[in-house]
Protein backbone atom coordinates (compact mmCIF):
# COMPACT_ATOMS: atom_id res chain seq x y z
CA UNK A 1 0.00 0.00 0.00
CA UNK A 2 1.28 3.55 -1.20
CA UNK A 3 2.84 5.03 2.33
CA UNK A 4 0.43 8.34 2.26
CA UNK A 5 -2.45 6.08 1.46
CA UNK A 6 -1.80 4.02 4.59
CA UNK A 7 -0.74 7.15 6.94
CA UNK A 8 -4.21 8.62 6.10
CA UNK A 9 -5.99 5.05 7.00
CA UNK A 10 -4.26 5.38 9.99
CA UNK A 11 -5.85 8.77 11.28
CA UNK A 12 -9.29 7.59 9.46
CA UNK A 13 -9.40 4.05 11.91
CA UNK A 14 -8.19 6.35 15.12
CA UNK A 15 -10.35 9.47 14.85
CA UNK A 16 -13.76 8.19 12.67
CA UNK A 17 -13.97 4.75 13.52
CA UNK A 18 -17.88 5.34 15.18
CA UNK A 19 -18.65 5.85 11.54
CA UNK A 20 -17.57 2.13 10.27
CA UNK A 21 -19.18 0.77 13.24
CA UNK A 22 -22.95 2.02 13.38
CA UNK A 23 -23.93 1.42 17.14
CA UNK A 24 -20.58 1.06 18.68
CA UNK A 25 -19.55 4.39 19.33
CA UNK A 26 -16.03 4.69 19.99
CA UNK A 27 -15.36 6.51 23.91
CA UNK A 28 -13.69 9.44 24.13
CA UNK A 29 -10.60 7.84 25.99
CA UNK A 30 -9.91 6.16 22.34
CA UNK A 31 -9.72 8.67 20.14
CA UNK A 32 -5.91 9.31 19.05
CA UNK A 33 -4.44 11.57 16.33
CA UNK A 34 -1.46 10.64 14.84
CA UNK A 35 1.27 13.14 16.19
CA UNK A 36 3.65 14.61 13.56
CA UNK A 37 7.25 16.52 13.28
CA UNK A 38 10.64 16.43 12.92
CA UNK A 39 11.05 13.09 14.93
CA UNK A 40 8.63 11.35 13.20
CA UNK A 41 10.02 12.23 9.42
CA UNK A 42 13.25 10.92 10.50
CA UNK A 43 11.90 7.87 11.84
CA UNK A 44 10.06 7.10 8.36
CA UNK A 45 12.97 8.22 5.96
CA UNK A 46 15.24 6.10 7.42
CA UNK A 47 13.44 3.48 7.17
CA UNK A 48 12.31 3.69 3.28
CA UNK A 49 16.43 4.71 2.36
CA UNK A 50 16.88 1.19 4.15
CA UNK A 51 13.35 -0.60 2.84
CA UNK A 52 12.49 -2.26 6.05
CA UNK A 53 9.00 -2.52 7.30
CA UNK A 54 7.24 -2.02 10.77
CA UNK A 55 4.45 -4.15 12.34
CA UNK A 56 3.75 0.13 13.49
CA UNK A 57 2.76 0.53 9.78
CA UNK A 58 1.90 -2.64 8.30
CA UNK A 59 -0.37 -3.14 11.14
CA UNK A 60 -2.02 0.07 11.67
CA UNK A 61 -0.99 0.30 15.16
CA UNK A 62 -2.54 3.43 17.28
CA UNK A 63 0.72 4.39 18.43
CA UNK A 64 2.69 4.66 15.62
CA UNK A 65 3.01 8.54 15.71
CA UNK A 66 4.04 8.20 19.19
CA UNK A 67 7.30 5.84 19.00
CA UNK A 68 8.13 7.25 15.52
CA UNK A 69 8.03 10.75 17.07
CA UNK A 70 10.35 9.16 19.60
CA UNK A 71 12.66 7.49 17.02
CA UNK A 72 11.48 3.86 17.88
CA UNK A 73 9.84 0.88 15.84
CA UNK A 74 9.41 -2.43 15.67
CA UNK A 75 10.92 -3.99 12.80
CA UNK A 76 9.18 -6.52 10.66
CA UNK A 77 11.08 -8.68 9.18
CA UNK A 78 10.21 -11.54 6.37
CA UNK A 79 8.30 -9.38 4.18
CA UNK A 80 4.89 -7.42 4.81
CA UNK A 81 2.58 -10.53 3.50
CA UNK A 82 1.48 -12.87 5.90
CA UNK A 83 0.60 -16.73 4.59
CA UNK A 84 -2.38 -16.58 7.76
CA UNK A 85 -5.50 -15.23 7.37
CA UNK A 86 -5.95 -13.79 10.86
CA UNK A 87 -9.10 -11.72 11.09
CA UNK A 88 -7.80 -8.98 13.46
CA UNK A 89 -4.62 -8.22 11.72
CA UNK A 90 -4.67 -5.57 8.61
CA UNK A 91 -1.16 -7.18 7.58
CA UNK A 92 -1.49 -8.15 3.82
CA UNK A 93 -2.22 -11.97 3.31
CA UNK A 94 -0.86 -12.63 0.01
CA UNK A 95 1.67 -14.80 -1.79
CA UNK A 96 5.54 -13.44 0.13
CA UNK A 97 8.35 -13.33 -1.57
CA UNK A 98 11.44 -14.74 -0.78
CA UNK A 99 13.35 -14.05 2.58
CA UNK A 100 15.91 -10.99 1.84
CA UNK A 101 19.50 -11.66 2.54
CA UNK A 102 20.50 -8.09 3.15
CA UNK A 103 17.63 -7.64 5.78
CA UNK A 104 18.96 -8.70 9.26
CA UNK A 105 22.29 -6.26 8.46
CA UNK A 106 19.81 -3.58 7.38
CA UNK A 107 17.85 -4.35 10.70
CA UNK A 108 21.03 -3.83 12.56
CA UNK A 109 22.14 -0.60 11.06
CA UNK A 110 18.47 0.78 11.56
CA UNK A 111 18.67 -0.28 15.56
CA UNK A 112 22.43 1.24 15.70
CA UNK A 113 21.37 4.37 13.65
CA UNK A 114 17.74 5.38 15.60
CA UNK A 115 20.60 4.71 18.87
CA UNK A 116 18.40 2.06 20.45
CA UNK A 117 18.51 0.69 24.14
CA UNK A 118 16.50 -1.68 23.19
CA UNK A 119 15.50 -3.30 19.58
CA UNK A 120 12.05 -5.39 18.84
CA UNK A 121 11.90 -7.27 15.84
CA UNK A 122 8.84 -9.26 14.83
CA UNK A 123 7.43 -10.90 11.71
CA UNK A 124 4.70 -12.24 9.62
CA UNK A 125 3.79 -15.66 9.30
CA UNK A 126 5.89 -17.58 6.89
CA UNK A 127 4.33 -20.81 6.66
CA UNK A 128 6.05 -21.15 3.23
CA UNK A 129 9.12 -21.69 4.42
CA UNK A 130 10.75 -25.39 6.02
CA UNK A 131 11.84 -23.91 9.18
CA UNK A 132 8.82 -20.80 9.15
CA UNK A 133 11.78 -18.04 9.29
CA UNK A 134 13.33 -19.03 12.28
CA UNK A 135 17.03 -18.80 10.81
CA UNK A 136 15.93 -15.36 9.36
CA UNK A 137 15.42 -14.15 13.35
CA UNK A 138 18.64 -15.46 14.15
CA UNK A 139 20.55 -13.92 11.65
CA UNK A 140 19.01 -10.62 12.92
CA UNK A 141 19.10 -10.79 16.24
CA UNK A 142 22.98 -11.73 15.42
CA UNK A 143 23.63 -8.69 13.44
CA UNK A 144 22.30 -6.93 16.32
CA UNK A 145 24.52 -8.17 19.23
CA UNK A 146 27.84 -7.57 16.60
CA UNK A 147 26.67 -3.28 15.54
CA UNK A 148 24.97 -2.83 18.43
CA UNK A 149 26.52 -4.59 21.54
CA UNK A 150 24.76 -2.76 24.09
CA UNK A 151 21.42 -3.22 22.68
CA UNK A 152 18.49 -5.13 24.53
CA UNK A 153 16.67 -7.41 22.07
CA UNK A 154 13.49 -8.87 21.80
CA UNK A 155 12.01 -11.20 19.27
CA UNK A 156 8.04 -11.51 19.11
CA UNK A 157 7.84 -14.83 17.36
CA UNK A 158 5.10 -16.39 15.10
CA UNK A 159 4.24 -20.21 16.40
CA UNK A 160 6.87 -22.08 13.54
CA UNK A 161 3.90 -24.56 13.44
CA UNK A 162 5.17 -25.88 16.77
CA UNK A 163 8.63 -27.41 15.19
CA UNK A 164 10.73 -27.39 17.91
CA UNK A 165 14.33 -27.11 15.93
CA UNK A 166 12.56 -23.95 15.18
CA UNK A 167 11.97 -22.64 18.66
CA UNK A 168 15.59 -23.57 19.69
CA UNK A 169 17.28 -21.69 16.60
CA UNK A 170 15.97 -18.40 17.75
CA UNK A 171 15.91 -18.67 21.44
CA UNK A 172 20.17 -19.95 20.74
CA UNK A 173 20.68 -17.00 18.43
CA UNK A 174 20.23 -15.35 22.08
CA UNK A 175 17.38 -12.48 22.70
CA UNK A 176 17.23 -10.66 25.98
CA UNK A 177 12.88 -11.67 25.30
CA UNK A 178 11.09 -13.88 23.65
CA UNK A 179 7.77 -12.83 23.05
CA UNK A 180 4.86 -14.87 21.83
CA UNK A 181 0.93 -13.31 22.02
CA UNK A 182 -2.08 -15.86 22.21
CA UNK A 183 -3.96 -12.69 21.55
CA UNK A 184 -7.46 -14.18 22.42
CA UNK A 185 -9.08 -17.06 24.69
CA UNK A 186 -9.32 -20.48 23.22
CA UNK A 187 -13.04 -20.44 22.32
CA UNK A 188 -12.64 -17.45 19.94
CA UNK A 189 -9.65 -18.66 18.08
CA UNK A 190 -11.42 -20.26 15.22
CA UNK A 191 -13.06 -16.66 14.41
CA UNK A 192 -10.10 -14.76 15.70
CA UNK A 193 -7.30 -16.98 14.56
CA UNK A 194 -7.99 -19.61 11.69
CA UNK A 195 -4.78 -21.42 11.12
CA UNK A 196 -3.53 -21.23 14.90
CA UNK A 197 -3.87 -23.13 17.89
CA UNK A 198 -3.94 -22.31 21.25
CA UNK A 199 -2.15 -25.09 23.01
CA UNK A 200 0.38 -25.08 20.54
CA UNK A 201 0.51 -21.72 21.55
CA UNK A 202 0.98 -21.86 24.70
CA UNK A 203 3.45 -25.04 24.52
CA UNK A 204 5.71 -23.15 22.63
CA UNK A 205 6.09 -20.40 25.77
CA UNK A 206 6.38 -23.57 27.73
CA UNK A 207 9.37 -24.95 25.72
CA UNK A 208 11.39 -21.88 25.43
CA UNK A 209 11.47 -21.93 29.13
CA UNK A 210 12.29 -25.21 29.79
CA UNK A 211 15.28 -25.04 27.01
CA UNK A 212 16.72 -21.46 28.71
CA UNK A 213 14.78 -20.77 31.99
CA UNK A 214 17.18 -17.86 32.19
CA UNK A 215 15.10 -16.28 29.56
CA UNK A 216 12.29 -13.74 29.42
CA UNK A 217 9.41 -15.02 27.97
CA UNK A 218 5.91 -12.95 27.78
CA UNK A 219 2.40 -13.24 25.84
CA UNK A 220 -0.24 -10.55 25.00
CA UNK A 221 -3.90 -10.20 24.92
CA UNK A 222 -6.58 -8.51 23.15
CA UNK A 223 -10.08 -7.44 24.27
CA UNK A 224 -12.82 -6.34 23.14
CA UNK A 225 -13.83 -9.66 20.90
CA UNK A 226 -16.28 -11.13 23.29
CA UNK A 227 -14.51 -12.82 25.44
CA UNK A 228 -15.75 -13.22 28.71
CA UNK A 229 -13.79 -12.07 32.28
CA UNK A 230 -13.38 -15.91 33.35
CA UNK A 231 -12.18 -16.64 29.99
CA UNK A 232 -9.36 -14.22 30.25
CA UNK A 233 -8.75 -15.23 33.65
CA UNK A 234 -8.11 -18.87 32.61
CA UNK A 235 -5.75 -17.25 29.98
CA UNK A 236 -3.58 -15.50 32.14
CA UNK A 237 -3.27 -19.07 34.76
CA UNK A 238 -2.31 -21.30 31.43
CA UNK A 239 0.37 -18.58 30.79
CA UNK A 240 1.45 -18.98 34.22
CA UNK A 241 1.59 -22.77 34.19
CA UNK A 242 4.10 -22.29 30.94
CA UNK A 243 6.22 -19.58 32.95
CA UNK A 244 5.68 -16.67 30.97
CA UNK A 245 7.12 -13.66 32.57
CA UNK A 246 5.32 -10.50 31.30
CA UNK A 247 1.97 -9.75 30.16
CA UNK A 248 0.49 -7.35 27.72
CA UNK A 249 -3.31 -6.77 27.53
CA UNK A 250 -5.22 -4.11 24.94
CA UNK A 251 -8.35 -3.04 23.31
CA UNK A 252 -8.82 -4.21 19.71
CA UNK A 253 -9.33 -1.77 17.31
CA UNK A 254 -10.82 -3.08 13.66
CA UNK A 255 -8.62 -2.28 11.39
CA UNK A 256 -11.28 -1.55 8.47
CA UNK A 257 -14.71 -3.08 8.16
CA UNK A 258 -13.85 -6.52 6.51
CA UNK A 259 -11.85 -7.26 9.87
CA UNK A 260 -13.95 -8.61 13.23
CA UNK A 261 -15.98 -5.70 14.23
CA UNK A 262 -15.17 -4.89 18.34
CA UNK A 263 -17.64 -6.50 20.04
CA UNK A 264 -17.06 -4.42 23.19
CA UNK A 265 -14.99 -1.12 24.54
CA UNK A 266 -13.17 -2.28 27.41
CA UNK A 267 -12.98 1.12 30.01
CA UNK A 268 -9.87 1.78 31.57
CA UNK A 269 -10.31 0.77 35.24
CA UNK A 270 -11.07 -3.07 33.93
CA UNK A 271 -7.48 -2.13 32.70
CA UNK A 272 -5.51 -1.08 35.34
CA UNK A 273 -7.95 -4.08 37.41
CA UNK A 274 -6.61 -6.53 35.35
CA UNK A 275 -2.69 -5.59 35.66
CA UNK A 276 -3.45 -5.43 39.43
CA UNK A 277 -4.89 -8.67 39.27
CA UNK A 278 -1.66 -10.13 37.11
CA UNK A 279 1.10 -9.23 39.26
CA UNK A 280 -0.63 -10.23 42.06
CA UNK A 281 -0.89 -13.91 40.75
CA UNK A 282 2.37 -14.10 40.02
CA UNK A 283 3.93 -12.60 36.15
CA UNK A 284 6.75 -10.73 36.79
CA UNK A 285 5.39 -7.92 35.10
CA UNK A 286 2.50 -6.35 33.21
CA UNK A 287 1.04 -3.55 31.13
CA UNK A 288 -2.42 -3.13 30.55
CA UNK A 289 -4.28 -0.64 28.72
CA UNK A 290 -6.43 0.46 25.68
CA UNK A 291 -3.73 1.28 24.05
CA UNK A 292 -1.08 -0.93 25.23
CA UNK A 293 0.32 -3.34 22.65
CA UNK A 294 2.26 -6.31 22.58
CA UNK A 295 5.85 -4.16 21.54
CA UNK A 296 4.87 -0.82 23.18
CA UNK A 297 7.40 0.43 25.55
CA UNK A 298 8.65 -3.00 25.66
CA UNK A 299 12.11 -1.87 27.19
CA UNK A 300 10.46 -1.10 30.16
CA UNK A 301 8.79 -3.95 30.93
CA UNK A 302 11.95 -5.98 31.58
CA UNK A 303 14.70 -3.01 32.70
CA UNK A 304 17.22 -5.00 33.42
CA UNK A 305 17.27 -6.76 29.58
CA UNK A 306 18.01 -3.07 28.36
CA UNK A 307 22.22 -3.95 27.38
CA UNK A 308 22.96 -0.33 28.22
CA UNK A 309 21.19 0.04 31.71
Amino acid sequence: MDRRRQESSVSRNFVMDEKRQPGLRKPRWLVKRLPSGPGMMRTTGLLRAKRLHTVCQEAICPNQGECFSAGTATFLILGDRCTRGCRFCAVAKEDPLPPDPGEPVRVAQAVRAMGLRFAVVTSVTRDDLPDGGAGHFALTVQAIRELCPGTGVEILVPDFNGDPRSIQAVVAAGPDVLNHNLETVPRLYPQVRPGADYRRSLELLAAVKRRTPGIRTKSGLMLGLGEEPKEVRAVMEDLLSASCDGLTIGQYLAPSKEHLPVDRYVPPEEFQALRKEALAMGFAAAASGPFVRSSYRAGEMFPSEDGCT
